[in-house]
């Protein structure tokens, strides 16, 4: 990374890493260097997601405090309120579709307490990849199922076949159709959202929402789930159905999940790295900060083959890593944004709302 770009980075500081690793080695401290995991969370009940999930955070705290819901359960009830919603049209129900005009589906989902984890990639058909997702995890012993073959365990299940496309984002796909050019497949996700030829200059719609959920006996779980990148090649697959990139969880560490650009949060591991770096000692904030940055030394130096990932001394895409620690402390990160401009939707014993994301590579 250019000594331009490192002056533009927002990151972890020298003198923070050292207070990090001088705490990690204070005897009885929260994060003792013997067993190198934080002390148990105080009583409370917490779920943090993407700024699309006010209602799922909601949703997802009061299903662990009311039913005694474990945290995994509760965050895919609490995303299948955005996945059945149409006017949501980066997941499930009204999602975008691939080239062919078909919507593929990608999820994700992870216990913290028995470290399992279960995922669909490229289903068609069904609402609620979430789900299919944690029924793989908890009725195979498998991690990955895709296209054809997710389908049918859905259907298996009793989960309705249906059509997911809705005449909103079917008109969106035949604009895109009509004005595609030769090489848009090359055309890459950018959280800064600019003119997309191909839909006439109009920004080009995409999303996805992650969760990850904390009980009161600090018992951790996640989910992500997406259409994902709208007009993709069919059969892509995002980070969203792959474990520590676009989610991971350890019971003794923390969670941690990915929205924006999938093929950054893959090529970085970026999900487990944050997850990591709370477990060395950083708060899940400087977490954040710290896996974007690697992304963004990553992309710099892929930039030799695809420009288009590197422009004016920062990266030329989105993403957003959010992390929750097993003691309760949250925090997100987005690439890029104006400071103060990037929401993250909470819910604890504070009430619902959305806090500030941090920004590795501050615009104007």
């Amino acid at each position: 990374m250019s000594d331009l770009s490192r002056r533009r980075f927002l990151g972890v500081t020298t003198a923070g890493l050292a207070a990090g690793a001088l705490n990690r080695n204070l005897p009885g401290s929260a994060w003792d260097s013997e067993n190198s995991t934080p002390t148990p969370a105080a009583k409370g009940f917490l779920a943090i997601a993407s700024a699309n999930g006010i209602g799922t955070v909601a949703k997802a705290r009061k299903l662990m405090m009311e039913q005694n819901m474990r945290p995994v359960s509760a965050a895919v009830q609490g995303v299948a309120l955005v996945e059945a919603d149409p006017n949501d049209i980066s997941v499930g129900y009204g999602g975008l579709p691939n080239e062919l005009g078909v919507v593929q589906l990608d999820s994700a989902c992870m216990d913290g307490p028995t470290h399992n984890a279960g995922s669909v990639g490229a289903i068609e058909d069904i609402m609620h990849p979430a789900q299919v997702a944690e029924l793989v995890m908890d009725r195979t012993d498998h991690i990955n199922l895709v296209g054809a073959g997710a389908r049918q365990f859905a259907l298996d299940y009793g989960f309705q076949a249906e059509n997911l496309l809705t005449e909103r984002t079917r008109k969106i796909w035949l604009k895109w159709r009509s004005q595609r050019s030769n090489d848009d497949r090359l055309w890459p996700l950018q959280d800064t959202n600019p003119a997309d030829p191909a839909l006439a200059d109009e920004p080009r719609p995409w999303g996805t929402i992650h969760c990850s959920a904390l009980n009161d006996q600090a018992d951790l779980g996640c989910t992500t789930t997406t259409s994902g990148l709208a007009f993709k090649i069919p059969g892509r697959i995002g980070d969203s159905p792959l474990i520590g990139c676009g989610l991971y969880c350890d019971n003794g560490v923390g969670s941690a999940g990915a929205t924006g650009r999938g093929e950054a949060a893959i090529m970085s591991g970026g999900s487990w790295l944050v997850v990591e770096r709370m477990r060395g000692g950083d708060t899940p904030e400087e977490a954040c900060l710290y896996a974007l940055r690697r992304v963004a030394e990553q992309s710099e130096r892929a930039a030799r083959w695809q420009p288009a990932l590197w422009k004016d001394g920062a990266p030329g895409f989105g993403l957003t890593f959010y992390a929750l620690r097993k003691d309760g402390l949250f925090g997100s990160a987005s690439m890029l944004g104006k400071p103060g401009s990037r929401k993250f939707a909470v819910a604890n014993a504070d009430g619902v709302r959305l806090e500030t994301c941090a920004i590795a590579f501050p615009t104007n």
